[in-house]
C-alpha cells in the first residue's frame, strides 16, 4: 500500500493531512523515514512513528483500557466525560469503541476497538462472555448470601432469576463475581435483589483477558494477544 493509505488507516487524519505529515519528513517506518506519500511501503507487523512517537500498525485496534470513576462509555457523554477522551486522537479518529459499558461510577478493565465483529462477539448474550467484578458492600456478608447469588435472584422487570457463575467471599464486605449476561445495572440489581447494596465495582476481567498489572487507572495500552480466537 501507498504510505498516504497506511496513515491514513491508523487515524492520522484526513488523507490530505497524512501526506503532509509524510511528506514534511515526519514519519518513519521501522526506523526509515518516509520520503514520499506515493511510497510502496509493507507495515504489517512493523512499527512506524509520527513525530518520533511510535505506533504498531494496526489493521483493527483493540485497546485496554483501565476505567478511572466519573467517565462515561459515550461517543455522547450527558453527564460526565466520556472514556474516549482517555485516548489519543488517533485511535478517536479511526473510531474505536467501548465494547459494552461500564456505569460512571464503575472502574477497572474496559476494551475498545473498532473491529465491529470483535465487538458484537464479546457483547452478545449467545456468547456467554464472562466478566468478573470485585464488589465493595454497604454491609457485612451474611447467611448464605454468596449462595443465593450462585443459585439466581430475581430482578425487578424480569421473568425468570439471573444466576452468578461464581461468587468467592474476599473479605467481610466484599466479594468477587462473575455474570455472564450483561443485563442493565446487572451487577448491582443482583446485589440489591440478595440483600445488600453495591458501594463500589470494579471489573477485574472480561472473557479471560484481565485488567494488566501496573495500568494506573485512566491509562490504556494496545492488546495484542485475545484469548477469544
Amino acid at each position: 500500500m501507498r504510505a498516504e493509505q497506511m496513515l491514513f488507516t491508523q487515524g492520522f487524519g484526513t488523507r490530505h493531512e497524512c501526506r503532509g505529515l509524510i511528506d514534511q519528513g515526519r514519519v518513519a517506518l521501522q526506523d526509515k523515514i518516509l520520503r514520499s506519500s506515493q511510497d510502496e511501503v509493507d507495515p504489517l507487523g512493523k512499527w512506524f512513528t509520527v513525530d518520533n512517537n511510535r505506533w504498531p500498525y494496526v489493521q483493527k485496534a483493540v485497546i485496554v483500557l483501565n476505567k478511572p470513576l466519573g467517565y462515561e462509555c459515550s461517543m455522547r457523554p450527558t453527564e460526565h466525560p466520556s472514556v474516549l477522551g482517555l485516548l489519543p486522537a488517533p485511535l478517536r479518529y479511526r473510531g474505536v469503541q467501548p465494547v459494552g459499558r461500564l456505569d460512571a461510577d464503575t472502574t477497572g478493565l474496559l476494551l475498545l476497538t473498532d473491529d465491529g465483529a470483535l465487538n458484537h462477539r464479546l457483547t452478545h448474550p449467545k456468547h456467554h462472555i464472562e466478566k468478573t467484578y470485585r464488589v465493595t458492600l454497604k454491609h457485612a456478608v451474611q447467611g448464605d448470601f454468596a449462595q443465593r447469588l450462585l443459585e439466581g435472584v430475581l430482578l425487578k422487570d424480569e421473568k425468570a432469576s439471573i444466576r452468578a457463575e461464581q461468587c468467592t467471599i474476599l473479605s467481610d464486605n466484599q466479594i468477587e463475581v462473575t455474570v455472564t449476561s450483561g443485563k442493565y445495572h446487572q451487577v448491582k440489581r443482583m446485589i440489591a435483589a440478595a440483600g445488600n447494596r453495591v458501594i463500589a465495582l470494579h471489573r477485574e476481567s472480561m472473557g479471560g483477558l484481565a485488567l494488566p498489572t501496573g495500568l494506573e487507572p485512566g491509562a490504556w495500552t494496545w492488546w495484542f494477544h485475545f484469548p477469544w480466537n
